[in-house]
């Protein structure tokens, strides 16, 4: 491992949200929020006769009922444009969908970067990123948060020691790989194989907070935004999705650690698909929050001004996280 690669991983935020920056000069992204994007014509494509029917991966992390509902606009709307038919693919997990395109079983998923780096892994470079959700400040980042019980008596991360904490997923970047990345090197001793009386897996954000407020665990990782009101949820994110559906009330909850902000997760294709396929999903998603935003609304769960293209450099971080993860893991067996 080089010295440089260590120095960027040292700086977990600065080194997440480089790749986009650093190089401007030679790409520059497309933006929902810079420029017209219209949706793409209605009609039949010549993709069609490869991609006969579009199949849409939807992750874990909330009820498999509530995810069909937020996304069934989205799956007309699709349908409505490219005349094809349109099948979501909820997954009980976040391995779930990783396998599925491993398998070639779905064309696009919104993936988290653990879940990304963890599909062209497993595919040997079989997908790609093409877009990712932008903030209303521009940013294209988010943040993991520890939250305990408002009754627990626990105000801080050190009195957590010995305690019980619930992950997300394995596979979950902010309810998982960044926590524990972050934690071992923030200089406060929390190793957290070592720390922690107790580490479990919720299946999901949602199930991770749902077994902390049924006093399953002391402690939950989950996702935010990282900006707008923390009593509300923040702006976007597991916690104000949970508000909005009733799930929960903030004051129920003590927020003990916030991450360094993470990239946030791309949608994500196979790289074995149609160029024109690929560049009608980049339009059709460009264009939705402006033309249909009632459906983007849906899928967004939270304030977001649209979509930013992406690319694999900006996840290869990620990557390498992930090799050393499974590294690690090797050594322990």
């Amino acid at each position: 491992m080089t010295q440089p690669f260590l120095a960027r991983r040292a700086l977990l935020a600065g080194a997440a949200l480089l790749p986009v920056a650093a190089r401007a000069q030679e790409w520059t992204p497309r933006r929902t929020a810079v420029g017209s994007h219209a949706m793409p014509e209605p009609g039949r494509r010549a993709w069609a006769d490869q991609v006969p029917v579009i199949r849409v991966g939807l992750m874990g992390g909330e009820n498999e009922a509530d995810r069909l509902a937020r996304h069934d606009g989205l799956r007309s709307l699709l349908e409505e444009t490219f005349r094809v038919p349109v099948r979501l693919m909820p997954a009980s997990d976040y391995a779930g969908v990783m396998q599925a395109f491993s398998a070639g079983q779905i064309e696009f998923a919104t993936l988290g970067s653990s879940g990304y780096a963890g599909a062209w892994l497993d595919t040997e470079g079989g997908v790609e990123p093409f877009l990712t959700a932008e903030q209303e400040d521009g940013s294209v980042s988010y943040i993991s948060v520890i939250v305990t019980r408002a009754d627990s008596g626990i105000t801080s991360l050190e009195q957590m020691r010995g305690k019980s904490l619930a992950w997300a997923d394995p596979n979950s970047t902010s309810g998982y790989l960044i926590p524990r990345f972050q934690l071992r090197r923030q200089g406060m001793g929390v190793e957290p194989g070592q720390f922690f009386g107790r580490t479990g897996f919720g299946g999901g954000h949602e199930q991770a907070v749902v077994a902390l407020l049924q006093r399953q665990y002391d402690a939950a990782v989950t996702f935010a935004s990282g900006m707008g009101d923390p009593a509300q949820g923040f702006s976007r994110g597991n916690l104000r999705a949970m508000v909005e559906k009733g799930m929960l009330n903030m004051a129920d909850l003590r927020i003990l650690w916030r991450s360094e902000p993470i990239m946030n997760g791309p949608m994500t294709i196979r790289r074995n698909l149609p160029a024109d396929f690929r560049e009608d999903m980049t339009r059709f998603h460009l264009a939705l929050p402006l033309a249909h935003p009632a459906v983007f609304q849906q899928i967004a769960r939270g304030t977001s001004t649209g979509y930013r293209e992406t690319r694999h450099a900006d996840y290869e971080l990620f990557v390498e996280m992930r090799r050393e993860e499974a590294s690690a893991r090797r050594r322990r067996s």
